[in-house]
């Protein structure tokens, strides 16, 4: 069980996370760095650079893995920190348990590299994994596909589908907008590769009509409208917040239809919940699964808070078999739908 100092340094770290309205950016910068790096990756998961269509990014392969998928990791950072290496120790976990490679792109931070230069780079680098893994793929069914003889009858061979990529994308916080963003430029067989995507705590509207924006004194343990509001001011210009391609939650419901199951985790307590909740419904009117995972009394990114909070652990681990599971294989408990409306009770939020 956590204790009350657990939870205050659990806080404490996680707000090394948050761009404050206070903090300059160098100084955000390294305390991301410093909080979150780690020179050793656990559970001998290996570590290689790699370059995508002139995008770096880590490749990260745990000791056992599925050859045939991938996840394309796109990290938060308040849309102006956060790198490759600060999120090597929790996409290691990922990796872990998900069975998983994982791809982390080192994609271009604002305010140096304002809005498109970010969701420019993660498309050139999702491009390049993209082709690698349908090649791959290719090669696969080609290798196990066995002679076949007809003794000289001709046949004619049944026209068979080209195997494509599998990949899931994941991210956290200010991740979810971009990774939206690049969903929406995909082309439709890139869409169809993408089989799952995996949001931590996310933002999906940083627009200056969002009540978490406008509202006065928003905030919660981690978070507060006011980081967001800067971190959008940092991004992009002022009207442009309610591009769709900034705050998702502004695009009609067709713009998400033929999009992939999404799986959303986060805690009770956070200032989000509103906002996914609203966004659960928009996929629901474009008739996309939405699976929302919200924990009891869990803050804003409890899952970077390892040490701290015997939950983190749980929840990584919960997020990597909804990843490698089959989409056959999840239905929600009956204990599960109980506690999951119980919050939502709580909360006031309506379930749709």
């Amino acid at each position: 069980m956590n204790t009350r100092a657990d939870r205050r340094a659990a806080v404490k770290k996680l707000k090394a996370l948050v761009l404050s309205p206070k903090i300059e950016i160098n100084e955000y910068r390294k305390g991301i760095e410093n909080e979150f790096s780690c020179e050793l990756l656990p559970a001998g998961v290996e570590c290689t650079e790699q370059d995508a269509g002139g995008v770096k990014y880590d490749l990260l392969t745990p000791v056992v893995y599925a050859s045939n998928r991938i996840i394309f990791y796109i990290h938060g950072g308040s849309f102006v920190g956060g790198s490759r290496q600060s999120y090597r120790n929790f996409c290691s976990s990922l990796a872990n348990d998900s069975s998983c490679r994982v791809a982390i792109p080192e994609y271009r931070l604002a305010p140096e590299h304002p809005f498109p230069s970010s969701v420019d780079d993660l498309l050139t680098a999702f491009r390049s994994i993209y082709a690698d893994e349908k090649a791959a793929a290719r090669l696969e069914s080609s290798a196990k596909e066995k002679p076949k003889y007809t003794f000289g009858l001709k046949e004619e061979e049944p026209k068979k589908e080209e195997p494509g990529a599998n990949i899931i994308i994941a991210s956290d916080g200010s991740g979810a907008s971009l990774t939206l963003a690049l969903m929406f430029r995909m082309t439709e067989d890139q869409l169809k590769s993408v089989k799952k995507v995996v949001f931590f705590s996310p933002w999906l509207d940083v627009s200056r009509s969002s009540p978490l924006l406008t509202g006065r004194r928003v905030y919660d343990e981690v978070l507060s409208g006011d980081s967001m509001r800067r971190a959008s001011d940092l991004y992009t210009y002022d009207s442009n917040s309610e591009n769709i391609f900034i705050s998702p939650l502004k695009a009609p419901p067709k713009n998400f239809e033929g999009f992939p199951p999404f799986f959303i985790q986060m805690g009770e307590k956070e200032i989000l919940i509103q906002q996914v909740k609203q966004f659960e419904s928009l996929l629901a009117q474009a008739k996309v699964e939405c699976t929302l995972d919200i924990w009891p009394d869990m803050m804003y990114m409890f899952q970077f808070a390892d040490e701290f909070l015997n939950e983190s652990h749980l929840a990584v681990e919960k997020a990597g078999k909804e990843i490698s599971k089959r989409p056959e294989e999840y239905e929600e408990s009956e204990e599960e739908k109980s506690q999951r409306q119980k919050i939502l009770d709580r909360n006031n939020i309506r379930s749709e």
